[in-house]
């Protein structure tokens, strides 16, 4: 295998517009892919420096551009919307769109941590944790922290939206092109913000619902773990009604062997920049992951 080379990442004003410099030069590309999503594929730290994303780090086999649809906060649930991502939207479908070699998405962190930050007071089939008084004093195994009228709520919301986001990538030239999805690294719940009113996540709705500090990583890899097997069950689901329908996860909780941070730490530790983004280190070990699933997909 020839050694892998580092992406060329465009906007989507890059990809359609003539620009200054003329027509973006296609040609001079092997493949192309067009990515839409979250922080991990965009901004995960304010200045932007203190980190990088995954696209950055991402080394492929094959002379590869991407081009680059997502922001940080971005929720699975609004990659369709036809206000907010009419970019996206002419890009994947429509007379102005191209037949891409993947599409690559990073979704379904920020739906978790937006279910996770409904507070104590909500119903338990609004919010993902219980309350104390719901699942007893003192530590407790993870599971009995999950709301599990919330999570179903939840996984019923996940499936609607993601089901909505292959039927649009099946609505068009783009039917069936390889869809490219990830879950997430084991992360430690600790109050590290990527900065001025940004983050943390999980810890405040931590603090909210007073889970042990003894539980907290426990919970933490209980909510990690089930958003990897809803997205894996998903894709199964999809797979058996349509054998061909080209929908491929790529492990990074459990396969990337990215560090913990510490517990109580506020700033950099192990292979995380924050709460929930990592050091470009921590990205570089995600992507090794990514190019073992693109580059036989891009040829």
């Amino acid at each position: 295998m020839p050694d892998r080379q580092p992406i060329k990442m465009i906007d989507v004003r890059t990809a359609m517009g003539p620009g200054e410099l003329g027509p973006f030069a296609w040609d001079q590309y092997g493949r192309r892919c067009l990515a839409q999503g979250d922080s991990w594929f965009s901004i995960g730290a304010l200045p932007p420096q203190f980190t990088t994303n995954l696209l950055l780090e991402m080394r492929l086999a094959r002379n590869t551009v991407i081009t680059q649809c997502a922001r940080p906060g971005k929720v699975l649930r609004r990659f369709t919307d036809t206000t907010r991502e009419q970019d996206f939207l002419r890009m994947i479908k429509g007379p102005l769109a191209w037949r891409w070699h993947a599409i690559l998405i990073s979704g379904v962190g920020n739906d978790l941590i937006d279910a996770v930050g409904s507070p104590p007071s909500a119903a338990p089939a609004l919010r993902l944790l219980r309350t104390p008084a719901e699942r007893g004093a003192g530590s407790r195994p993870a599971a009995e922290h999950i709301s599990e009228p919330g999570w179903q709520t939840f996984a019923t919301h996940i499936r609607a939206v993601f089901n909505a986001l292959v039927d649009l990538r099946d609505s068009g030239v783009n039917a069936r092109v390889p869809m490219v999805m990830h879950n997430y690294a084991r992360l430690m719940p600790r109050p590290a913000p990527a900065g001025p009113l940004s983050g943390p996540w999980l810890h405040p709705a931590f603090e909210a619902f007073a889970v042990p500090q003894d539980d907290r990583l426990a919970v933490s890899d209980e909510l990690t773990g089930r958003t990897s097997q809803l997205l894996t069950d998903m894709i199964a689901e999809r797979r058996s009604t349509d054998p061909n329908c080209n929908l491929h996860l790529v492990d990074t909780l459990s396969g990337a062997g990215v560090t913990l941070a510490e517990p109580g730490t506020s700033g950099t530790s192990g292979d995380w920049a924050n709460e929930i983004h990592l050091t470009p280190a921590g990205y570089r070990k995600c992507t090794k992951l990514w190019a073992d699933v693109l580059d036989p997909i891009l040829g």
